[in-house]
């Protein structure tokens, strides 16, 4: 095992020297597992719907540039009564007085209006298009936040598959003490039909038996939550997480990783420039807006009766209208709004989105601060689990070079049960404990390529 880990890391640290662009290689079992995550993460899928409604609203802002085109029709009958008191006229010679009093009109009839109206914006002063970059930044900083917890859901799911692997390695070492448990037992109880050993030698290996059944119920308890935290990641059922292979090797990472690549960094890029978009928005609105219009319409008032009492008479007169008709009725034009004064609320949203860019600003520096604090912690975990490694693996070595003798002492009896099975107990807990070692090794480099911002991008099928 020592030999095949150090041809590996040989050969590892050989493509790091040869290559500049770091590679995490899995099984293409695992790759399957880890875009099966992916792809039925809740939350994920959420936060996509989210950037999908940005984009709706930036085409929505954009759409104000499309000529918008409505149609209308009304038709009313009406029924009035006209009143007019207009200046009485004197007629020379015959003194008669025309137009005394008020004079009454009462009108009924129908009319209709029917037609089409296109109104469209020429020039905003930049509100629609800034407005749209401001949209268009905002959801590219959405997107990118959607990184940290792709990289979430990645180690979730190779941390949880390795764990399998330590609980397979577990049982593996838990089968073999049993076997050699076995073979020291039948030895012992010829030695006790023989005179040669006690009984006691015999409750003491019984006693470690135990032990390893109790491991063996304390595994298969940990496996059921593994495999039901899988399950809720992937969808899995228990063939297809089987069927996912792969060698537990250690991962080797380069020298002088940078946070610089952080999904976090660019995302607050992004929204810095949405604010500043949004800048340019709010300065637009001392500009004038222009638009342009045009309409078609159709007017007809039809069946129109109007009667009144004619002057000097005094008799009553009906008047009668079949129809008159305003057709076609076309109009173009231009019209231009210019808010020249508003209650200073326009210097007021200028105020907000330059503190809203300088807090962007702030977040920043602030954040820039952390990941490369936080790069540099998880950096030199992997480090200091990348040495604990080889003494582990030296650990394991001696461990089954002691059981070996120890086997060899206690059958020529210069050593009691008790320092034999301390050996048994010995080998398992460094074995497992190498296993376990490698396993947070591989936590750690994921965790410093995810702080690195490439964990995405380094993760390549075999």
């Amino acid at each position: 095992m020592k030999r095949k880990l150090f041809f590996l890391i040989a050969f590892v640290l050989l493509n790091v020297l040869t290559s500049n662009a770091q590679q995490v290689q899995v099984s293409k079992t695992l790759m399957q597992a880890i875009e099966a995550a992916l792809s039925q993460d809740y939350d994920l899928a959420n936060q996509n719907l989210e950037t999908e409604k940005l984009e709706i609203e930036r085409k929505s802002v954009l759409n104000k540039y499309i000529p918008h085109v409505s149609a209308s029709a009304l038709y009313g009958y009406f029924d009035n009564t006209l009143t007019l008191d207009v200046p009485t006229l004197t007629l020379p010679l015959t003194g008669v007085q025309l137009f005394s009093g008020n004079q009454q009109f009462e009108n009924s009839g129908n009319l209709f209006y029917g037609g089409l109206t296109a109104k469209t914006v020429l020039f905003s002063g930049g509100q629609i298009l800034n407005g749209a970059k401001a949209l268009e930044a905002k959801k590219k900083g959405m997107e990118l936040l959607s990184q940290p917890k792709r990289d979430a859901i990645i180690k979730d799911v190779v941390y949880s598959f390795d764990q399998i692997r330590l609980l397979n390695e577990a049982q593996k070492l838990v089968d073999e003490s049993e076997i050699r448990l076995k073979k020291e037992n039948e030895r012992v109880e010829k030695a006790i039909a023989n005179g040669l050993a006690i009984p006691y030698d015999r409750d003491k290996i019984k006693l470690a038996v135990l032990e390893l059944s109790s491991k063996k119920i304390e595994i298969e308890g940990k496996r059921k939550v593994l495999y039901q935290k899988i399950n809720m990641l992937t969808h899995y059922e228990t063939a297809q997480i089987d069927a996912v292979v792969y060698e537990l090797d250690p991962i080797i990472l380069p020298q002088n990783l940078s946070a610089s690549g952080r999904a976090e960094l660019q995302a607050l890029e992004s929204f810095k420039s949405a604010y500043q978009y949004a800048l340019k928005k709010e300065k637009g609105t001392f500009l004038p807006t222009l638009g342009a219009f045009g309409s078609y319409g159709y007017a007809s008032v039809f069946d129109a009766k109007s009667s009144f009492n004619g002057p000097v008479t005094g008799n009553n007169y009906s008047l009668k209208l079949n129809e008159a008709t305003l057709s076609p009725n076309l109009m173009v034009g231009a019209a231009l709004k210019w808010d020249l004064f508003t209650g200073f609320e326009r210097k007021h949203k200028i105020h907000e989105a330059k503190i809203n860019i300088k807090q962007a600003e702030n977040q920043l520096e602030a954040t820039k601060e952390k990941v490369a604090l936080q790069l540099q912690n998880f950096n030199a975990q992997y480090e200091t689990l990348f040495k604990q490694l080889e003494i582990a693996n030296q650990r394991e070595k001696i461990a089954k070079q002691n059981l070996v003798v120890a086997q060899k002492q206690y059958g020529a009896g210069l050593i009691n049960v008790t320092e034999r099975l301390a050996a048994e107990t010995d080998i398992y807990q460094v074995s497992l404990n190498k296993i376990n070692t490698i396993i947070e090794q591989r936590k750690a480099a994921f965790e410093t390529l995810s702080a690195a911002g490439n964990l995405q991008n380094a993760i390549q099928v075999k």
